[in-house]
């Protein structure tokens, strides 16, 4: 997975753990996509503090989701959501001619979308 969709995915499961001089600083630049120099200038602090503070932040939520695994049992859910909507479609082929079948595999859909929006 990509260093900032990764790190931002860590950012929504953990970000309220961080401090809110982290939350800020990490916000500032994967989310605003501030330079480290603006950051800098906006917090009072130089270039050099910036990356250090986004450096242990991101050290910070990598060692959370080592101990909770919460984005990976999350993306697992999503895969594993994927795989019934399909298995679904593919019943729903099968027994196009059961309408009853039909209005079944049409709720199981339903609720693999709800849960994966």
């Amino acid at each position: 997975m990509d260093d900032i969709l990764q790190a931002t995915l860590l950012f929504d499961f953990y970000g309220e753990l961080l401090t809110e001089k982290q939350k800020n600083i990490f916000s500032m630049y994967h989310l605003e996509d501030l330079t480290l120099s603006e950051i800098g200038e906006e917090q009072g602090i130089s270039r050099q503090a910036v990356r250090d503070q986004l450096k242990r932040t991101e050290n910070i939520l990598i060692e959370y989701e080592k101990k909770l695994k919460l984005v990976e049992k999350f993306q697992e859910h999503q895969n594993a959501i994927k795989k019934i909507k399909s298995l679904a479609e593919d019943f729903e082929t099968k027994y196009k001619n059961d309408n009853q079948a039909i209005g079944y595999i049409e709720r199981i859909k339903d609720i693999a979308d709800d849960i994966l929006d």
